[in-house]
């Protein structure tokens, strides 16, 4: 590379970088936390970024998902060996996706994060750490925005730099992505300069997921047709839709539309303008574990309020919301 970094330069460029993220000043160094590290570029920088900011009780925490072969018993390895250079605790599992897809019939995304979700539940039970840091960054954030859109989602809505969720098991988790403001490039300059390794999974260039087409194929073209950085649009999108919802969040506290039980009034909600309406209806339906409610869920929601329609709308995962008594309530 026609240079040489000492120790000391390398943590010099670790705090100049953390620096600029500003979740690094807030964090504590006393607490624990856990990290999912995949072995790719992302999770590996997120990794040696800690270290050199000073943070010492870091649990590494690694998924087989069996999709690839020997290349994913290769990451596993890789992972390790780089937990146990760096001196930390490392843990791993495999599990194989394809037949809990088949077992469950959920798709590939949805079963491989499920089953990161359960994994990082038996870690946090075992570490006493409820705390997963991921590296989640600001390209993977116009991805989901984009997505999420195309799947009718209410705004530009991306990932939440904290997020508190349980998993199928009954496991309280806080994931927290500290790296959600930082493009990929950067991190990936980051590494090369500081001469950090990472593994590259080939299969997140094939054109087999959607996630995948949205990242190769359709952010470059809208790119090329704009002229102008398309991520970024996005990604600005995303934080003034998440002013929006601070807005309206202050707004729905004003006029106290949920009633002491904590369930929807209706003669309040009825009083309001329609995009608040919907804005409550969404806040209540993600308070009760329907994390992204499409417009039309939400406008059949409103159905509810006219006393001659239905009074049950049935919801995704065998949920629903009913009107009964100037309420509406939530039940599973």
């Amino acid at each position: 590379m026609g240079f040489v970094r000492t120790v000391n330069d390398r943590q010099k460029s670790c705090v100049l970088l953390a620096e600029n993220i500003p979740w690094f000043a807030a964090a504590s160094r006393r607490k624990r936390w856990l990290v999912g590290v995949s072995g790719g570029a992302d999770s590996v920088a997120l990794l040696h970024l800690l270290v050199g900011a000073g943070f010492k009780d870091v649990v590494v925490c690694h998924l087989d998902h069996g999709l690839r072969g020997r290349a994913s018993t290769e990451d596993a390895k890789f992972v390790g060996r780089l937990a146990k250079n760096l001196g930390l605790e490392f843990e791993t599992a495999r599990i194989d996706v394809t037949a809990q897809m088949n077992s469950d019939g959920e798709s590939m995304e949805t079963a491989a994060r499920n089953a990161r979700h359960e994994f990082f539940g038996n870690c946090a039970k075992k570490h006493r750490c409820s705390r997963i840091l991921l590296a989640h960054h600001a390209d993977d954030q116009a991805e989901t925005v984009l997505w999420n859109l195309l799947r009718g989602s209410h705004g530009l809505r991306g990932m939440k730099a904290e997020q508190t969720l349980t998993t199928k098991s009954g496991v309280a988790l806080q994931l927290i992505r500290p790296l959600l403001g930082v493009r990929r490039e950067q991190l990936t300059e980051w590494l090369v300069a500081n001469g950090h390794r990472w593994r590259e999974d080939a299969s997140n260039a094939m054109p087999v997921a959607v996630r995948n087409r949205l990242r190769n194929e359709v952010l470059p073209l809208l790119a090329e047709i704009s002229n102008r950085d398309a991520a970024f649009s996005l990604i600005r999108g995303a934080a003034e839709t998440e002013e929006l919802d601070q807005l309206e969040s202050w707004a729905l506290d004003q006029v106290k539309v949920l009633d002491p039980q904590g369930r929807l009034h209706l003669p309040v909600l009825r009083s309001l303008p329609i995009a608040l309406q919907r804005a409550a209806l969404r806040k209540f339906l993600q308070g009760h574990g329907i994390p992204s409610p499409s417009r039309d869920l939400l406008d059949r929601g409103l159905g509810l309020l006219d006393t001659g329609g239905p009074a049950v709308l049935n919801l995704p995962g065998g949920k629903w919301l009913k009107r009964r008594e100037g309420r509406l309530f939530f039940g599973s």
